[in-house]
């Protein structure tokens, strides 16, 4: 048995929300719900305050702070920060999360990486836009794969990622779609009163 200890901490309002959004996204009334209640699960950490009633004004108020889905927002691969493989199905399960840094790794004399070449790749298919991720901060795009793609990225694989990587892309062939994670740029946050909470493990 693992025994996590109890921490205070504060937060302002809008930390607060911030972590509520990633749960129940621009839902006002499920947000009302989680306030009221007192209680969240926030990267597997459960977080308790005193529980309090959300006037809808000003919690509208206070949500229109923070970034909306934006489908016409074009996609653009020096923004995109992540890159999820995953499988088909109704409910895909991530075969492999390959961030910027790692996917940037270059062999030895060789002027591109396999994340360029991925980027390359993605750039002329145009991924669609899915959703904004509150969790991940991003917007989130998706691409599907055909045998062409996947043919494609299991040459770059073996032409551009070094033999650490190029293991770990062994997944590839196996993956329906791609979402991408392109972070917006940060936004100033706005000052609110501190509200206490208290994480707890769950």
């Amino acid at each position: 048995m693992t025994v996590r200890p109890v921490v205070r901490q504060t937060f302002r309002l809008n930390d607060l929300l911030d972590m509520v959004l990633s749960v129940t996204g621009k839902d006002a009334a499920r947000i009302q719900q989680i306030l009221r209640s007192g209680t969240v699960v926030y990267h597997f950490y459960r977080y308790w305050w005193a529980g309090f009633e959300a006037d809808e004004g000003d919690l509208r108020a206070a949500l229109a702070l923070f970034p909306d889905a934006d489908p016409v927002r074009a996609f653009s691969p020096k923004q995109c920060a992540a890159a999820i493989f995953e499988s088909s199905g109704e409910k895909p399960k991530a075969l492999l999360e390959l961030d910027r840094a790692a996917g940037s790794h270059r062999r030895l004399f060789h002027r591109k990486s396999f994340w360029d070449r991925l980027l390359e790749i993605a750039g002329g298919e145009h991924p669609a836009y899915q959703t904004y991720s509150y969790g991940q901060h991003a917007d989130l795009y998706v691409l599907n794969l055909n045998e062409e793609r996947l043919a494609e990225m299991a040459v770059a694989a073996e032409r551009f990622a070094p033999g650490k990587l190029r293991a770990s892309l062994h997944t590839i062939p196996r993956a329906a779609r791609i979402v991408f994670v392109c972070p917006r740029p940060a936004s100033p946050s706005p000052a609110d009163s501190p509200l206490a909470a208290k994480p707890r493990a769950e």
